[in-house]
C-alpha cells in the first residue's frame, strides 16, 4: 500500500511518517518550500527522509509570501506570548493547500491514503487542524478526483495524532524509535556561529518544550 505523508521535518510530521511506515505503508513524503521564514525545516526533512527511508521525497515550491497575512510568510514579528484568538502564525488556508497537493500526488502514484500530523489537543488553535476540517477534506477528496468519481478507491485522510497531546506524541515517537534530534519546530530560528538554534520562545517551541518536560525526556535539539 502506498501513502502520501505531509512532512515538514517537525516533531509531529516525523512521528506521523514513522507511524505510516510502521503500519506497512510505502511512504511518499511531501514537503513544501512555501516562503516560510523557518525554511531550515526543509533541511531537517531531507535528512530524516533519507535516514528513515522513503519511496520518494518531493519538495513542492510554492510562494505564499505573495499573500502574506502570517508571521511565517510576512515581515510580522513572531509572537512569544499566548493568544486568545487564532494566532498570527496561522498561515491562511495552508493545510487546505498542502492537502490539495498531496491529493494530486496520490492520484499520480496510485495512493488512497494521506497522512497529516495535525492535532487538536496541544496546538496553536489553527482552524485547519480540527477534526471537522479533516473529515470535510476527505469528503472533498472523493468528490473532486477522477479515481474517486470512477469508483477505483476511497481516499482516507489519516490524522493519527489528532487526539494526542505533545507528551503522548513524544512518548509514541520514542516507542517507535524516532530520532527527534534531527527535527525542527521553531518558527523563528537563530543562526549563530554557523549553527541553527531554536528560539525557545515562539508558541511552537513552547509546546514542544512543554511536551518533552511532561514526558520527562530531554529535548535533544539546541536552543538559543
Amino acid at each position: 500500500m502506498k501513502a502520501i505523508v505531509l512532512f515538514s521535518g517537525g516533531l509531529d510530521s516525523t512521528t506521523v511518517l514513522t507511524i505510516a511506515k510502521e503500519s506497512g505503508f510505502e511512504v511518499y513524503a511531501l514537503s513544501f518550500d512555501y516562503g516560510q521564514r523557518h525554511k531550515t525545516e526543509l533541511e531537517s526533512a531531507k535528512k530524516i527522509a533519507k535516514q528513515v527511508g522513503v519511496a520518494e521525497h518531493k519538495i513542492a515550491k510554492i510562494d505564499l509570501r505573495i499573500f502574506g497575512g502570517s508571521a511565517l510568510t510576512a515581515d510580522i514579528p513572531v509572537p512569544t506570548a499566548p493568544s486568545d484568538s487564532i494566532p498570527i502564525t496561522y498561515v491562511p488556508a495552508r493545510n487546505t493547500i498542502f492537502l490539495s497537493y498531496a491529493l494530486a500526488y496520490a492520484e499520480v502514484v496510485g495512493a488512497f491514503d494521506i497522512f497529516v500530523g495535525v492535532n487538536a489537543v496541544d496546538y496553536s488553535g489553527y482552524p485547519d487542524c480540527r477534526p471537522e476540517f479533516i473529515n470535510a477534506f476527505e469528503r472533498l477528496a472523493n468528490l473532486a478526483t477522477a479515481v474517486g468519481v470512477e469508483g477505483k478507491g476511497d481516499f482516507k485522510i489519516h490524522a493519527p495524532l489528532m487526539k494526542m497531546g505533545k507528551k503522548e506524541i513524544i512518548e509514541e515517537g520514542i516507542k517507535l524509535g524516532v530520532n527527534y534530534s534531527e527535527t525542527h519546530s521553531c518558527y523563528d530560528p537563530i543562526t549563530k556561529d554557523e549553527k541553527i538554534y531554536s528560539c525557545g520562545k515562539c508558541d511552537s517551541c513552547q509546546l514542544r518544550l512543554a511536551g518533552f518536560s511532561a514526558a520527562n525526556v530531554k529535548d535533544p535539539i539546541a536552543y538559543n
